[in-house]
């Protein structure tokens, strides 16, 4: 007796037909699955007919596949709404400063008879630091100021500058940057520069909401050490 070509039909490849094409609904998956296994039933070979435990494991891998479209479908829609209430949350950002990965510092010309207003920044490190020597630069990477820190605790370390270079003059206003070199006992400690700058809009994007800087830096949320 002649057998069809469709007894070599697997519960592997009967689940494989089914998934894939990832634009099938699930509805047209699981008719597919059953016409395959009717045929299937339809075409066995008599002296060796299908066992009820192949069967009942070809109906559990079908089982299987639908279970994980509708997981799959319901992490979507989680995942989105929560892009969505993340958006919101972060809206009330706009207009704050925040503190987060940065080393410029931009400078004003004081009032008449005032002395600038101070610059504020700060280092994380992720350990203690025993000494620490911040450099402030101007555009032409020049060093104006050298300031000794002293020792850092690990984390978030404010620390200020009151827009004057080495010899006590107010240094031009303008646009500067700064640099951070932290030991402990001689052995070099990895540094992060942090600045203040105000939050201009937000915005979903690929990765996640992002904040957009007045400064023109683009960051997002875990980028935030602390917003005033």
């Amino acid at each position: 007796m002649a057998i069809s070509d469709t007894s070599s039909i697997t519960g592997q490849n009967a689940a494989s037909a089914v998934g894939g094409n990832s634009s099938t609904s699930n509805v047209d998956s699981e008719q597919r699955f059953l016409k395959l296994l009717v045929t299937q039933l339809n075409n066995q070979d008599p002296l060796n007919p299908m066992q009820n435990a192949e069967l009942t494991s070809q109906l559990a891998q079908m089982s299987t596949v639908s279970g994980i479209e509708k997981l799959n479908s319901t992490l979507s829609g989680l995942v989105n709404q929560t892009g969505s209430n993340q958006l919101l949350q972060a809206t009330s950002l706009i207009g704050q400063n925040v503190l987060s990965p940065g080393d410029v510092l931009a400078t004003r010309a004081p009032e008449e008879g005032k002395d600038p207003a101070m610059q504020a920044f700060a280092v994380q490190l992720p350990g203690t630091a025993s000494d620490v020597q911040i450099k402030i630069l101007d555009a032409s990477g020049k060093v104006v100021r050298t300031i000794d820190a002293g020792s850092m605790n690990e984390g978030v370390n404010a620390v200020t500058w009151d827009g004057k270079d080495d010899v006590g003059a107010v240094v031009p206003a303008g646009a500067y940057r700064f640099t951070v070199e932290a030991t402990n006992g001689g052995t070099s400690v990895k540094s992060t520069a942090l600045t203040f700058s105000q939050v201009a809009a937000v915005k979903q994007g690929a990765s996640g909401v992002t904040l957009e800087l007045s400064s023109g830096a683009s960051i997002g949320l875990a980028d935030v050490r602390l917003f005033l």
